[in-house]
């Protein structure tokens, strides 16, 4: 038996396509595909999952003073003349940060292995695209509701054939 299914598509592709329904997955929480394809997609969830709730609570906050440039009521960055130069006003900020602890960092250096970068893009103009931290979202959202569970955080769902070559199609979905 077979470890894997080949989908009938060559090894880089048949990845770069798990990899996009994993992406897509996760970001919206559910997807409609072919079942053959669920199965396969529900296994590399199933394990990124298990490795977030794994390593949901590995890390330390640390206070650190960071140099931010002071900004007017516009946005812009507030400029003084020093030896007839302008030079960016800075203010020193004390901020707290959470800092990996080695092995949740493997962990979140596997995901993005997987995960291809989003981008979200609300009102759409181009300049208001935001970048989306899937693994951010692994950590803080997704692991949390499945602390207590041992597994099966996915469920396929049949919705029937499909119309062009009567493929069963599934709703694959975090539970």
């Amino acid at each position: 038996m077979a470890k894997y299914r080949k989908l009938g598509r060559t090894s880089d592709q048949r990845k770069a396509l798990l990899r996009s329904q994993v992406t897509a997955l996760i970001q919206n929480g559910k997807i409609v595909t072919t079942e053959a394809k669920a199965k396969e997609v529900k296994k590399q969830v199933e394990s990124l999952i298990a490795l977030a709730v794994k390593e949901k609570d590995n890390f330390e906050t640390v206070k650190v003073t960071a140099k931010v440039a002071r900004k007017d009521k516009d946005g812009k960055r507030v400029k003084e003349v020093v030896d007839g130069k302008k030079v960016t006003v800075f203010d020193e900020v004390e901020k707290e940060i959470k800092k990996d602890l080695p092995s949740r960092l493997h962990a979140r250096r596997q995901m993005l292995k997987v995960f291809y970068p989003v981008t979200e893009n609300p009102t759409g103009k181009k300049k208001d695209r935001k970048e989306v931290d899937l693994v951010a979202k692994m950590f803080d959202e997704i692991a949390p509701k499945y602390v207590g569970r041992n597994g099966g955080y996915t469920r396929i769902v049949k919705i029937g054939l499909r119309k062009g070559d009567a493929a069963m199609e599934v709703l694959l979905e975090l539970v």
